[in-house]
């Protein structure tokens, strides 16, 4: 599995923890150095069967910055995925990756019920 976070993200922490002490294997990218391109963004919204809406940052500076409360409803789809691309600031985090499907956001709830039996 591919971890997707922010090292310096309190809630990315939380998750890396659960990830070590269910051991749970998986590999750590940082959005911030390595940002998600559109295709590989594309396939983890489909993946994931959320709305492309849902991968934004809703709560970081840049999202606020760029007003994207008020843009995002007016943009496409592909807009949203392109816009998301260009800096990895913007996208929610963490992002699990997984053969089975894409977690967006940490809930511990949801991540052991999607990830049970899986390790």
């Amino acid at each position: 599995m591919q971890f997707i976070c922010y090292t310096r993200c309190g809630t990315c922490q939380k998750a890396k923890k659960y990830l070590t002490e269910h051991n749970i294997p998986y590999e750590e990218r940082d959005i911030k150095t390595e940002k998600p391109t559109a295709e590989e963004l594309s396939s983890w919204i489909e993946k994931s069967g959320l709305p492309s809406r849902k991968f934004f940052n809703t709560s970081g500076k840049l999202y606020k910055d760029m007003e994207l409360s008020k843009k995002l409803p007016g943009m496409s789809i592909e807009e949203q995925i392109r816009l998301l691309a260009t800096d990895g600031m913007l996208v929610k985090r963490p992002i699990l990756v997984g053969e089975h499907g894409v977690l967006v956001g940490f809930k511990e709830a949801e991540w052991e019920e999607a990830l049970q039996g899986k390790q």
